[in-house]
């Protein structure tokens, strides 16, 4: 199979139950998947749209939430 010449470029969301079926057809196929992950920043920028953010009141109680 001539994978080179016409190549198009396709974003499907699925679960992450059915990676491994998709990537044994695609490994079969001779298809290539590039899986994007998301960089510190992006978590951290979607965790405070979450809510998921917690204050201290000052330094011991940081140590408490963190080791607590």
């Amino acid at each position: 199979m001539n994978v080179g010449l016409n190549n198009k470029t396709v974003n499907i969301s699925l679960p992450d139950a059915d990676m491994s079926f998709l990537r044994t057809i695609s490994k079969k196929m001779g298809w290539k998947i590039r899986q994007e992950r998301k960089s510190g920043i992006d978590k951290g920028l979607e965790d405070i749209r979450k809510g998921n953010v917690y204050h201290a009141k000052n330094s011991e109680d940081l140590i408490k939430q963190i080791l607590g």
